[in-house]
């Protein structure tokens, strides 16, 4: 750990910097997300439950005080702005933790650390080389195992951040809180939730993997549903029928021109991005026969909404397309494709741009690490920062890991990352002001 000179540490921040240092020299930043990692939290599974008691019983420990209640699931599918889910559930956990402050401290303000502890599934177990995902793994400094980078590792930075500023007993500035989530990988119900049962703050940090830059926006993703109908006869009159596959690669072929299209300007945040919101097709479905020309075909796929518009003015974009589609072909024009909309349904978002917080973080993050100042960008992926700036939490993204070995085999985050994450974590709870 180095600081500029220019950006010398306070007393406070030695000494709260100190004590975290002795838990990373006790490899604790290890051990604790190895615990974390062995539970197999994948979105709609029991396991979110068992992860979200153990993030309860961690924060007790540290001497907070714990809201942790189950979440009346059908109620919140039914409220107002519910971000939809793609994972069958029927019970959802929520988890707030908060720093005991003395009465007269009670008008302090909140910096709320928030992490979601749900994961993807592993996928195909062969390429994890042999290795459960869910048996985490040390090589070389790197730890590997399913949810490591997305976002468990953050999650344990927020929690050694916390028991670091406890340990040292300084005298924090602010009301800390901790917040775990459920669903945040098909949705953000779990988020949702924690905003519905009243929690918030002056300012949210959410750790998920940045790459050493903060994400200050995300474009929004919908998951969209196509019905192709075709007319089905025996494969060797195949021109007598009309075939679902074929007519599917008119539309296929136009959401590609679309997706062109929507990506010619996309803002200075997005720029970097070979493709700032994507549009792809990720499953089709299609005939029941190898003889038989199909006459139905279903695909799925994820929709980039822009940071400039809404889900609504994307989904008429999108849908006007398909029609276009349909008018210009006779087939299509009878038996026009049909859209659904289903599954997570992510807004985009973004951190109020003259708001100090971004400034604050940049400075504990460059005063800890001695590394060119992390520059801001957005991102082309949905996640609770959204749900946070609309409720009017201002909320950004600076976390260990970098994004391109999230949901892979062999996900993976580098332990270095995690301590310095911790640091800056610390260094920007003794410096908060709303």
């Amino acid at each position: 750990m180095t600081a500029e000179p220019s950006a010398l540490l306070s007393v406070d921040e030695r000494r709260a910097l100190d004590a975290l240092e002795a838990l990373i020299r006790d490899d604790a930043h290890t051990a604790v997300l190895a615990d974390l990692i062995a539970i197999p939290s994948v979105t709609g599974t029991p396991a979110e439950t068992e992860a979200q008691h153990w993030a309860a019983r961690r924060c007790e420990h540290l001497g907070l005080e714990v809201d942790l209640w189950r979440m009346d699931v059908d109620a919140l599918r039914a409220a107002e702005g519910f971000p939809g889910t793609e994972a069958p559930r029927d019970e959802a956990w929520g988890m707030v933790a908060v720093t005991r402050t003395p009465t007269e401290a009670a008008d302090q303000p909140l910096l709320v650390l928030q992490g979601h502890l749900d994961v993807v599934p592993p996928g195909d177990v062969e390429a994890w080389g042999g290795h459960d995902p869910f048996d985490p793994r040390v090589v070389d400094g790197v730890l590997h195992g399913r949810g490591a980078c997305d976002m468990k590792a953050g999650v344990v930075a927020n929690l050694l951040a916390v028991e670091a500023l406890s340990r040292s007993g300084v005298t924090l500035p602010c009301r800390l809180a901790v917040q775990t989530v459920v669903s945040e990988e098909d949705g953000g119900l779990g988020a949702f939730g924690t905003l519905a049962r009243g929690h918030r703050g002056d300012a949210c940090l959410i750790t998920e993997p940045t790459s050493r830059t903060i994400i200050t926006a995300n474009g929004g993703a919908l998951t969209f549903t196509l019905t192709v109908h075709g007319a089905a006869t025996h494969g060797s009159t195949r021109y007598e029928g009309v075939s679902a596959i074929e007519k599917f690669q008119l539309v296929h072929n136009a959401l590609r021109d679309l997706e062109t299209e929507r990506n010619a300007e996309v803002g200075p945040l997005m720029a970097e991005y070979p493709i700032a919101y994507p549009l792809m097709v990720g499953r089709v479905s299609a005939g029941d026969w190898s003889s038989t020309v199909p006459d139905l075909l279903v695909a799925e796929g994820r929709y980039g909404v822009r940071l400039d518009e809404t889900p609504q003015q994307a989904r008429e974009v999108f849908e006007q397309r398909v029609a276009a589609v349909c008018t210009d072909d006779p087939w299509l024009a009878e038996h026009p494709v049909r859209v659904e909309w289903s599954g997570g349904q992510f807004a985009p978002g973004a951190f109020p741009a003259t708001h100090p917080f971004a400034g604050q973080v940049a400075d504990a993050y460059t005063d800890i690490t001695g590394q060119v100042r992390p520059r801001e960008r957005g991102a082309p992926y949905g996640s609770d920062l959204r749900l946070y700036n609309a409720a009017g939490v201002p909320t950004l993204h600076l976390g260990p890991g970098e994004v391109r070995h999230a949901h892979a085999p062999t996900e993976q985050v580098r332990l270095d990352e995690l301590a310095d994450i911790a640091r800056a974590l610390v260094v920007i709870a003794l410096r908060f002001r709303s």
